[in-house]
């Protein structure tokens, strides 16, 4: 690539950056009318919990780095100026509260070492914090290099890397690459030669049963489920087809705005087909979606757009909110009478019909 189309595509994916956290932050781009189906789920209140609130244990480990409680901030962003305030003040927060979180994808740091920063703040403020490096699935359709994959990993020293699949917003997007010949091979030779585990990840409209069971069979470590009833990034493709007046895709992102599998169901299609950790994440607003996910397997569970605004802000903002979301978990936990996040694993919960039509 000669300098001038570099410079260029440097300014492409930056600009793109920066519309995806205004437009996340300014317009609506939540699900319209599919929702998680985490209200299909209810638990059986407990009038004689037998244990104090006090001596409840949220700490859980994953991927053998322990975690306070079994949440972190989901991928979100780098590659702009303002991604690196969000991303430091992340940083700051889950250091403090010993969680973790995930960065954006890390393609415009390979054109230009100038955009490191934007994502490497992230480590320079959370030393012991377990944090995910990212790259996409049309990038390792074209050909994404190990070699390449290790800079992303060494760049913020990655306790893991994401491999975010996102056929449906690449369709919308108005720059997209709808390439996906390869990806799952492209997977397997990830995890056959980086040192740290590689985790793919939806963005939001939710991971098959099937799908899970091909890539626990090239070797993945974890996958994060990203389903649909939260952010749809269809949505925030449709405001950018918008303004470049692509009527196709701006028809397109309206067609897909609530397209795919309700993040409650995708959760369970892949507990059932899958003997390896299953992330729970799109949608998930509150403690007692979090108590839901890993009552119904998930070991882990990740929040992305209700962490954007107080990342924004500050990384007190954004502690405040981490510590609410952990003192909901500790108050459904409290109401169960379970004391710790293996007691909540065992828990008995009722499903209703719609949700478990999604099974069948």
């Amino acid at each position: 690539m000669d300098d001038f189309n570099k410079e260029e595509k440097i300014k492409d994916i930056m600009h793109r950056k920066e519309d995806h956290i205004n437009i996340c932050l300014d317009k609506p781009v939540q699900a319209k009318k599919v929702k998680t189906l985490f209200e299909q789920v209810h638990f059986i209140n407990n009038s004689l919990p037998e244990i104090d609130f006090d001596d409840i244990d949220t700490s859980v480990k994953f991927l053998g780095h322990k975690f306070s409680a079994p949440f972190m901030v989901g991928a979100m962003t780098g590659g702009a100026e303002l991604a690196k305030k969000i991303n430091e003040n992340i940083g700051i927060a889950v250091e403090e509260l010993g969680l973790g979180m995930a960065l954006g994808s890390q393609r415009a740091a390979l054109y230009d070492k100038k955009i490191e920063d934007t994502y490497s703040i992230s480590r320079k403020v959370a030393p012991t914090a377990f944090i995910g490096a990212n790259i996409g699935g049309a990038q390792i359709s074209a050909g994404f290099k190990i070699e390449d994959a290790k800079k992303l990993v060494d760049m913020i020293d990655a306790d893991a890397l994401y491999t975010h699949l996102n056929p449906t917003q690449e369709l919308v997007q108005p720059e997209g690459e709808p390439k996906y010949n390869g990806v799952l091979n492209g997977i397997k030779n990830l995890v056959e030669n980086m040192e740290v585990p590689i985790i793919p990840k939806e963005v939001g409209f939710g991971i098959s049963g099937g799908v899970a069971k091909k890539l626990e069979n090239v070797g993945v470590k974890a996958v994060e489920v990203a389903g649909m009833g939260g952010t749809s990034y269809s949505a925030v493709e449709y405001y950018r087809a918008k303004d470049f007046k692509i009527n196709n895709k701006e028809d397109l992102g309206l067609m897909l705005w609530d397209w795919g599998i309700p993040t409650a169901a995708s959760l369970l299609m892949i507990k059932n087909n899958v003997n390896i950790p299953v992330v729970s994440s799109g949608g998930l607003r509150n403690g007692m979606d979090i108590a839901k996910s890993i009552a119904m397997g998930a070991s882990l569970t990740a929040m992305a757009w209700p962490v954007l605004r107080p990342a924004s802000e500050s990384s007190d903002a954004v502690k405040a909110f981490l510590e609410t979301k952990i003192y909901e978990l500790k108050s459904v936990m409290f109401l169960l009478g379970v004391k710790n996040i293996d007691e909540l694993k065992k828990v008995k919960y009722i499903v209703e019909p719609k949700l478990s039509q999604w099974l069948m």
